[in-house]
């Protein structure tokens, strides 16, 4: 399930990511990497840091196929994409949260504690947004808009609580995935959002 749900996350997200250097008028060069950038930096920025090698990827070129096609794709139907903007946001919840739980997966396999393992979950999760929105001049709209990170950050304790009770893994992730895609399409919905700190006087 998480794997046919991560196909469909990585394209969406790269289908975002080209939106995104659309709109700061990149090259078609610019839209594949941002695209590339969007879908995937997330699990390779997790790699490195958990020093898992050879990086996921790198040994299925064929996600590198369908994040490229998906983003020049986009260039030709961008025009077309407004009528899909809730199909999108759907999709962008699933992809945090499959992106959430398979970073924690990776932890555990590799046998890291607790906190490590829920960063690994968060860093899969949120990053490639974060690399997007860097590459292309704004703040990453992960740290300002509905619960976003936060939702990472549920879904990955509660995978490891459900995992602490026994709860089998199959079990436990559909759960974790249904609880952390609802947080997130109410956070949507509600504009659900954590409090946020303005402070705009400069130190004399």
């Amino acid at each position: 399930m998480l794997i046919a749900i991560y196909l469909v996350a990585i394209t969406a997200e790269a289908m975002s990511g080209a939106l995104a250097a659309g709109r700061r008028n990149m090259d078609i060069f610019g839209v594949a990497v941002i695209a590339f950038v969007t879908a995937l930096g997330g699990g390779t920025v997790r790699d490195l840091i958990l020093g898992r090698f050879p990086i996921g990827w790198t040994q299925n070129p064929e996600y590198i196929y369908l994040v490229i096609f998906a983003g020049l794709l986009t260039t030709v139907i961008a025009r077309y994409l407004h009528h899909l903007k809730r199909v999108f946001l759907v999709l962008d919840a699933m992809g945090l949260i499959a992106f959430s739980l398979i970073g924690c997966s990776v932890a555990l396999e590799m046998a890291y504690s607790t906190p490590v393992v829920v960063m690994a979950g968060m860093i899969t999760g949120i990053c490639g947004g974060v690399l997007r929105d860097v590459l292309c001049n704004h703040v990453p709209v992960v740290f300002r808009h509905e619960l976003y990170a936060s939702v990472s950050l549920v879904v990955c304790t509660l995978f490891l609580v459900l995992r602490a009770f026994g709860i089998s893994t199959d079990l436990n992730t559909a759960i974790s995935f249904a609880g952390g895609l609802t947080l997130r399409l109410l956070a949507i919905r509600a504009g659900w959002r954590l409090p946020t700190f303005s402070y705009q006087k400069r130190w004399e």
